[in-house]
């Protein structure tokens, strides 16, 4: 009986937040792309927190950005309200977070794919991978439909074999209740590809009408509010914003929760995937920190035309009776009404190591894999990892360079090179404190450490480029004037210093001296200086972290220097480590497990010593004075 047979350059299976940046990506190539969703109401859908960015997140999301991506873009669209974070510590960890109306999101960023050229949309649900010598030929669908291409990109989130649960109940559907894709997993693994079960959970949404606001702490946005989007002119994203209010739990929350554990499926054993760690449920929160009186709950809007209201901190898979009991003794929700009820979802997701750092297959050339299904949490570590997957399954296609960031030049080269290096046993989630590097990886110079690459793949065009080069200049220039540029220690500067708080001047001093001092910035000496130019906020931000942290920025460059020599030494994959008679058991086997492509990337693989690492130079170095050559360059 003859199937519907089409031909495609890309197939991307999966429209969530990694699918929909990956088809982007490769349709903005000029790739002829399909795209395919179980549900076309699930584009871009934020199923769990109401927000895009946050801690390290907000890095990503401008780093994405930077490069051509579209997270970005879309939340300053449709915001609703937004707050840079950490801002009393210092610029490494300064991350921006923003409230999202999430059905505005999923609306404009559907309407961005729609009107995408080179990108077709597809509601259907992809069956099986089609494999030939090794190599991915396309995919089929449950309809028996086949789509040839020269490359997929696997991005299916938290669907694969999903299912909710919250007490006894356990409903095999997808999150917000739409539907699980449940047949992709059987193809996956008669092609050998490990799969791990791993869980994730959302707290209730409730009315906002059963709130009572006068017992919780109002939170408010920015005055003046930080675009995500480099491209985005920051006068049109000054608008009115929405409140998100702040409460905690108390003792009789946990009492009640402690009371009902038995009836908990994340302690029964009803739940058998891996949660994340750092993004615990209420359960986990009072099992593991017993002694802590109370825990933050935000509440935080869904979008302006709904009166439902997210809990964050109050994850939770108890029954529902345990959950309007517990909520119910949160300060102002004491009368709340449940919407929506809190539950867990366990899903099949991969094994990260069977990826390179390319984020394609190991042993399946030309199948990329990004998203939630490489074990990872949160959208904004699934839309990076769909760009990288879906940028370089283009590259692939068009005989280009494989993409490649490392851990010196972006948060998303820590995040993939976390997953494809280390063992990774429960959802991954990105943290500042995880880049070694992260006073040179700050959000705010995103577009000065990324935008060229952006444009050498061919993702950001010419004009964005030439703003960037313009700021560049800007800055180094205003730099050196500030470096050469003498203040005398009269009656004007003197009085100056002493309203701030500063020691008075002895001789003259360098303005950049000035700025280096700790209670005085860049801003604050604009009175000082006459001859100060017009720079954006931006511009004017860059050039004060520059002066005033240039003594660790340079410590840090001469670290990422060490670093890069030993990602230099290139290594084959097909090596066998056994050839390595020093090497210790455990290196050979895990070296051989994650086949490497760099002396950096072994070095980073856990059960691989210093020792090990000095054992595998020497056994190079000898390699290529003896004849014999492992190392390629």
């Amino acid at each position: 009986m003859p199937c519907l047979e089409e031909i495609y350059d890309v197939v991307v299976v999966g429209a969530g937040h990694a699918g929909c940046e990956a088809a982007l990506a490769c349709a903005r190539l000029s790739l002829e792309t399909i795209m395919f969703t179980v549900s076309i109401d699930s584009i871009a859908l934020m199923p769990c927190n109401p927000n895009i960015g946050g801690s390290s997140k907000g890095h990503l999301v401008r780093e994405l950005d930077a490069l051509g991506g579209e997270m970005g873009k879309n939340i300053d669209k449709t915001f609703i309200q937004s707050k840079m974070l950490n801002e009393s510590k210092g610029p490494a960890v300064h991350s921006l977070r923003a409230q999202a109306d999430k059905q505005d999101y999923t609306r404009e960023m559907r309407r961005t794919l729609e009107n995408t050229d080179h990108l077709t949309i597809r509601q259907a649900e992809v069956s099986e991978i089609i494999v030939e010598d090794g190599k991915i030929r396309g995919v089929k669908t449950f309809s028996g439909a086949v789509y040839r291409s020269k490359a997929v990109v696997l991005a299916t989130g938290t669907y694969l074999n999903a299912r909710c649960i919250y007490g006894d109940v356990s409903n095999a559907t997808g999150p917000n209740g739409l539907q699980a894709a449940n047949h992709l997993t059987d193809s996956l693994k008669a092609n050998g590809v490990e799969m791990f079960r791993f869980k994730t959970g959302t707290p209730a949404r409730v009315d906002k009408r059963s709130i009572d606001f006068s017992k919780m702490e109002e939170q408010f946005g920015d005055r003046r509010v930080v675009p995500f989007s480099f491209s985005t002119d920051p006068d049109t994203v000054q608008k009115d914003q929405v409140s998100c209010w702040l409460t905690y739990t108390n003792e009789r929350t946990h009492d009640i929760i402690r009371a009902n554990l038995d009836r908990s499926p994340l302690f029964s054993g009803a739940i058998e995937g891996t949660g994340p760690r750092y993004c615990p449920s209420i359960e986990d929160k009072v099992v593991k920190f017993p002694d802590k009186e109370r825990h933050q709950v935000f509440i935080e809007p869904e979008g302006l035309y709904t009166n439902e209201m997210y809990l964050g901190g109050m994850s939770s898979s108890l029954p529902e009776d345990v959950q309007y009991a517990m909520y119910r003794t949160v300060a102002g929700l004491e009368q709340v009404k449940i919407v929506r009820n809190a539950y867990a979802i366990e899903y099949d997701c991969i094994n990260s190591r069977q990826l390179k750092p390319t984020l394609e297959f190991k042993a399946i050339e030309g199948l990329f894999s990004g998203g939630q299904f490489n074990g990872s949490s949160g959208y904004e570590e699934a839309a990076v990892q769909g760009f990288m997957a879906g940028v370089n399954a283009a590259m692939k296609v068009m005989g280009r360079e494989a993409f490649v960031l490392d851990r010196s030049q972006a948060y998303i080269g820590v995040l993939i090179d976390d997953l494809v290096t280390k063992e990774n046993h429960e959802p991954y989630r990105m943290m500042t404190s995880r880049a070694e590097y992260r006073l040179l990886l700050r959000q705010d110079n995103a577009d000065l450490r990324l935008r060229k690459i952006g444009h050498q793949m061919g993702l950001v065009s010419d004009k964005e480029l030439e703003r960037t080069l313009k700021k560049e200049r800007d800055i180094e220039a205003e730099v050196e004037r500030l470096e050469h540029t003498n203040i005398g220690a009269n009656g004007k500067v003197q009085e100056f210093l002493e309203s701030h708080g500063s020691t008075p001047l002895k001789t003259g001093a360098t303005l950049a001296e000035l700025v280096r001092r700790p209670e005085l910035d860049y801003e604050m000496l604009a009175e000082l200086d006459d001859r100060r130019p017009e720079l954006s906020s931006d511009t004017a931000e860059q050039v004060n972290i520059n002066i005033k942290y240039q003594g660790y920025i340079r410590r840090q460059e001469q670290q990422v220097a060490q670093f890069k020599k030993l990602e230099s030494k290139r290594l084959n994959e097909d090596f066998d480590y056994s050839a390595v008679k020093s090497l210790r058991r455990e290196a050979v086997q895990k070296l051989n497990l994650y086949k490497p492509v760099s002396i950096g990337q072994a070095s980073r693989i856990s059960g691989v010593s210093p020792a090990d690492i000095s054992v595998l130079l020497v056994y190079l170095e000898q390699m290529r004075h003896g004849g014999g050559r492992e190392g390629k360059d």
